[in-house]
């Protein structure tokens, strides 16, 4: 779909309203995928400055969905908008919400590794690099999605929720290497724990960008695709 369409209306206060909306999204995204970033490395290298900023910055994520979501509802009441207007706006809303929960979980990752930081000092052993490549398949996913947002790409969108199938694998790939190496050694069990709990997180995050993807095309096409598999997502986008 044409970006322009976002700016096709006769009052050009509303397209700058529907505008300020859509660059106010993409700067939350820009933050949240810098939080994942900074969260993993300071994980994997025990970088507690790292950490801090990413704690820091979930007050003012949280900020910025109660400052878009309040956008929103003040444009839904005022100008009562129809057709893909209604759409745009119900997807902003809905992509923030995922966008506030993956702030969460890049802080949840976070607050381990200051937790490791202070139980087992600067060491880190193997397992937490575990997760290094877990974290760039769930970047790269965000970053995928909000560019499908930015560019109302379905076609974009649609293949970003494939690669949701790759992050689970290495999900569970990490789930039978944490739980084997328990096994082994069962002084292990703390900081294996450690790694799954992070790599939950961070497989969660690929799930809120799957949804991010599934609001672009509704946005876009007007149909709702969530809880739909693969195949009869791509049936019903090509049918």
């Amino acid at each position: 779909m044409d970006i322009n369409k976002i700016g096709h209306h006769i009052s050009s206060h509303y397209n700058v309203e529907l505008e300020d909306i859509r660059n106010s999204v993409l700067k939350m995204g820009g933050i949240v995928e810098r939080q994942i970033e900074l969260a993993a490395l300071s994980f994997t290298s025990n970088d507690m400055e790292m950490a801090e900023q990413v704690i820091q910055q979930d007050d003012y994520v949280n900020r910025l969905e109660k400052q878009i979501d309040q956008a929103c509802t003040e444009i839904l009441a005022k100008r009562q908008p129809a057709a893909f207007d209604l759409r745009l706006l119900l997807s902003v809303i809905r992509t923030i919400n995922d966008l506030e929960r993956i702030g969460d979980e890049a802080t949840k990752i976070a607050e381990m590794a200051i937790h490791l930081s202070d139980t087992e000092g600067k060491t880190r052993s193997e397992e937490y690099y575990e997760i290094q490549h877990l974290a760039e398949l769930v970047m790269k996913m965000l970053r995928g999605a909000l560019d499908a947002f930015a560019r109302l790409n379905v076609e974009s969108a649609v293949s970003i929720t494939a690669q949701d199938a790759m992050v689970d694998r290495e999900y569970g790939s990490i789930i039978r290497q944490m739980v084997a190496r328990m096994m082994e050694d069962p002084r292990n069990v703390r900081r294996t724990l450690d790694v799954l709990w992070t790599a939950r997180a961070l497989e969660r995050i690929g799930d809120h960008a799957c949804n991010i993807c599934e609001h672009v095309i509704y946005m876009v096409k007007g149909e709702d695709v969530r809880h739909m598999s693969r195949e009869e997502l791509e049936r019903k986008i090509q049918g």
